[in-house]
């Protein structure tokens, strides 16, 4: 038996109103406007990428930094991102007495509780943190809060390189 079909109003009267009723897609100035707010963070590259736990020494994480060509570490307990390590770190905090600290735990002299994106967060999210942030690189995770990669303005510059060829 079919049901009579109901005008859309009517789901008005009991409570009931759809949200994309009204709903107008954006207006983008341009394609690369399109692109930061459409495209996930998933589209950008992320890798390679270093991780280390905290207990490791401060040599051994700018020495893995260095094999692999990159700026940073992510610094992982069971798991878990608990901080970075990166070139800033290294001239901030361990450059000066380097002799004196570079066996020590990166976990001194990491950051902790890095601003993270996530890999379905558009791509002007992670350009936004970087912005806004005064910071270079981004952890990226998945919806479980696993490590996926690492944003950087270097790689968001062959994102849209790559985008507008």
């Amino acid at each position: 038996m079919s049901r009579p079909a109901r005008h859309p109003e009517s789901h008005k009267s009991n409570g009931f109103e759809d949200p994309l009723s009204n709903y107008e897609a954006p207006a983008y100035a341009d394609d690369m406007e399109r692109k930061l707010a459409e495209e996930s963070v998933a589209t950008v590259r992320t890798e390679p990428v270093t991780t280390v736990t905290p207990e490791t020494t401060v040599v051994e994480t700018m020495q893995l930094m260095a094999d692999v060509h990159v700026r940073c570490a992510l610094v992982v307990d069971e798991g878990s991102l608990v901080g970075i390590f990166t070139e800033r770190d290294v001239l901030s905090k361990v450059a000066d007495n380097f002799h004196d600290v570079k066996d020590q735990p990166v976990k001194s002299f990491m950051t902790p509780d890095p601003i993270v994106a996530y890999e379905t967060d558009n791509v002007a999210v992670a350009l936004c943190a970087i912005a806004t942030g005064g910071i270079r690189h981004v952890p990226v995770l998945d919806v479980d809060h696993r490590i996926v990669g690492v944003v950087s303005p270097q790689r968001l510059m062959l994102f849209l390189q790559e985008q507008f060829r």
